[in-house]
């Protein structure tokens, strides 16, 4: 499963869909929080942007090729849009199998694809100056 969400994550909730399964032996799990500050300065806030339909169809392509990649039972990746305060999870990615090992390197897979081409947009607001925004799109910095 993948989806753009407006409203916040619930990770607990997500985890749960995901390890009910017996066959289950691992889970892993990646949160991605908006922190205060970005490349010296201090951010105040962001905003996600996306095209819905777009942004889900590719996200769900990446969570199959983790599927056929991984030896991975189920996968979900969930990402906010819309105005986010500092602390606000942004992403979340939760991945089970029956082996560590493939839920560790499935779980890295997604959030670094999905990152890369998932067309979701963040831009910056930072403290210093309220008018001033960068729209970023190196996917280390998101």
């Amino acid at each position: 499963m993948f989806d753009i969400a407006e409203k916040p994550i619930d990770a607990a909730a997500l985890r749960q869909s995901l390890t009910q399964a017996e066959s289950c032996g691992a889970f892993a799990c990646f949160e991605g929080w908006v922190r205060n500050h970005n490349d010296g300065k201090n951010v105040d806030y962001l905003v996600y942007t996306t095209y819905p339909e777009l942004a889900k169809t590719q996200g769900l392509a990446v969570i199959e090729q983790a599927k056929q990649q991984f030896k991975i039972d189920n996968a979900v990746c969930v990402h906010r849009v819309g105005r986010l305060a500092i602390g606000d999870m942004a992403v979340w990615v939760g991945v089970t199998a029956g082996h560590r090992d493939a839920a560790f390197a499935a779980c890295r897979f997604i959030i670094d694809t999905v990152k890369a081409q998932v067309p979701i947009w963040k831009q910056e607001f930072y403290r210093d100056n309220a008018n001033q925004a960068a729209w970023l799109a190196n996917p280390e910095s998101h």
